[in-house]
């Protein structure tokens, strides 16, 4: 029996299973980053929502997968005569990828630092990436040494932070760039730069809209 819970999981699962995150899955299917993030599978009064039958063949379409290796993953103890012996194409994670200028602008991301909006491109990195990782091109030379123009930084912004760890902030002046954490306390982030010709900063907690850990870069 189809279940709200089974047909969600099973979708996640064939993400999963061409190592593709949910939203780089409604990517590639031609779909809105954001169609299969779960704050859209309920309605704003808390009913489930499910995918359509139009959003479901689209990323079967995308993928390759029949429809009975869906249905295997929505029904998962049921035995089913399925070709497995075929080898699942080869993929890399897809993240949503924009410029550092483009971030400073404004209307790509929530109030925590997660992406949101339209306009997002999409990039492939050959690591695994949560739903929620993102990625930054990077431009100019404000980041030399470290980072180059055109070098890509995924950010994670769930990820848990600690002292000198790479990171991207951005400030309520809509400033968005990438620094070491030096120190945080609940006043103040002690920040160093890439740059040693940059001296380090020092930004009040209140103008620090949010602050994100870099957790690979295309070097």
């Amino acid at each position: 029996m189809l279940s709200h819970d089974r047909v969600w999981a099973a979708i996640d699962a064939l993400a999963d299973r061409y190592s593709l995150s949910a939203s780089g899955l409604a990517k590639r299917a031609g779909l809105d980053s954001t169609a299969f993030n779960k704050s859209k599978r309920q309605s704003a009064d808390g009913r489930p929502r499910w995918p359509s039958t139009e959003s479901l063949a689209k990323i079967m379409e995308a993928t390759g997968a029949s429809l009975d290796e869906f249905i295997a993953l929505v029904e998962p103890r049921r035995t089913r005569s399925i070709s497995l012996d075929r080898p699942l194409p080869m993929q890399r994670s897809s993240v949503p990828l924009i410029g550092f200028a483009q971030a400073g602008a404004g209307g790509f991301f929530d109030d925590a630092g997660f992406p949101d909006g339209h306009g997002w491109d999409l990039v492939e990195i050959p690591e695994r990436s949560s739903e929620s990782a993102y990625a930054l091109g990077v431009q100019g030379d404000s980041m030399l040494p470290l980072y180059r123009d055109g070098d890509v930084l995924i950010v994670e912004p769930g990820a848990s932070i600690r002292k000198g760890d790479r990171v991207v902030v951005k400030t309520t002046l809509g400033e968005v760039t990438a620094k070491v954490l030096a120190k945080r306390t609940s006043k103040q982030v002690e920040l160093l730069s890439l740059n040693p010709d940059h001296p380090p900063r020092v930004v009040p907690v209140t103008q620090v809209e949010w602050i994100a850990r870099i957790v690979w870069a295309s070097q």
